[in-house]
């Protein structure tokens, strides 16, 4: 009886030797990021440097100025100039404030219900920036000029009556008062707070607000429940956009406004190219921007949205 023998089991192929993946672009990305933290270098981290330096000089501008840490300058600006400090804080907060009542309602429209209109009205709220910031305001200068129809028609609802009791104006005019100041800077940053408000309502899934009506729920209670606190980013992102420029701005308390509206951009700006106190000036910007930086992060830690920072 013949024996079955068994071929031996095939040999399998050596593996071949595995190399270390080559790690040719690890460099890529720190080079991407190089044109941008060059650009960051040159004009912002190298003027402020420059401008701290000059807060801390004493000297004239015949006889040169010279850094002799002369930290007494910040508050003697701060003293002299608190005013104008409070009162750009106050113009901005109001402005920030009239742009949320007015944008929410807008980008809500544009994102639930304009429909095919909604391209045309996101032109029309972004038509502005093609005009300059400048003519702009001087728009507003004609609009509320004296014995134009603004004014009659705020003169006959009595409107005017009760922003003299408050302050806001002359009593019989708007120009070269608090309110023109206001509207000013509400007009020329409103979009700044409609296109955040816009893209964040835009992310909420339309399922949520059919829920909420399949539960019976009120639309005031779905606003306040579901559609408000989901864009709450929007309104963070829309509020910031809007207060930190205005409060720095001075066209609008230059040109709608009077020596009685100046606000720490006005001075800034006199103290830099009028009066050329250099020093001076640099302590106010370096102020303003502590005070802003302050303000915003209180505020961002208070509305629970420490991520966008």
């Amino acid at each position: 009886m013949a024996t079955v023998t068994q071929a031996p089991p095939p040999v399998a192929p050596p593996l071949p030797e595995k190399r270390p993946p080559r790690r040719r672009g690890r460099w890529t990305p720190y080079l991407l990021l190089l044109p941008g933290l060059l650009w960051l270098f040159v004009f912002f981290a190298l003027p402020v440097i420059y401008q701290a330096s000059t807060s801390v000089q004493t000297g004239s501008l015949e006889e040169g100025y010279q850094v002799t840490w002369h930290f007494a300058t910040y508050w003697d600006a701060l003293s002299d100039y608190w005013p104008q400090f409070v009162r750009s804080v106050l113009y901005a907060a109001s402005a920030t404030v009239l742009c949320l009542l007015l944008g929410y309602p807008l980008a809500y429209l544009i994102a639930f219900r304009a429909g095919r209109w909604r391209n045309l009205i996101m032109i029309l709220v972004i038509a502005p920036f093609f005009t300059s910031f400048l003519i702009r305001t001087l728009a507003w200068k004609t609009i509320l000029a004296d014995g134009g129809p603004v004014v009659d028609v705020l003169n006959t609802l009595h409107v005017l009556d009760v922003t003299a009791w408050l302050g806001w104006t002359a009593g019989d005019r708007v120009l070269a008062t608090p309110l023109a100041v206001v509207c000013g800077l509400t007009y020329n940053f409103l979009p700044f707070m409609i296109l955040p408000l816009y893209t964040s309502l835009e992310r909420i899934d339309p399922r949520l607000h059919e829920a909420a009506n399949d539960l019976y729920a009120r639309p005031s209670t779905t606003f306040r429940r579901v559609t408000f606190p989901l864009s709450m980013p929007g309104v963070v992102s829309g509020t910031l956009l809007t207060f930190i420029p205005a409060s720095g701005d001075y066209i609008n308390a230059d040109l709608l406004g009077s020596t009685d509206t100046r606000m720490v951009g006005n001075v800034i700006q006199s103290q830099f190219l009028r009066i050329l106190d250099y020093p001076t000036a640099a302590a106010l910007s370096f102020i303003l921007m502590a005070a802003i930086l302050f303000i915003v992060t209180f505020y961002i830690r208070k509305s629970g949205t420490e991520d966008l920072v």
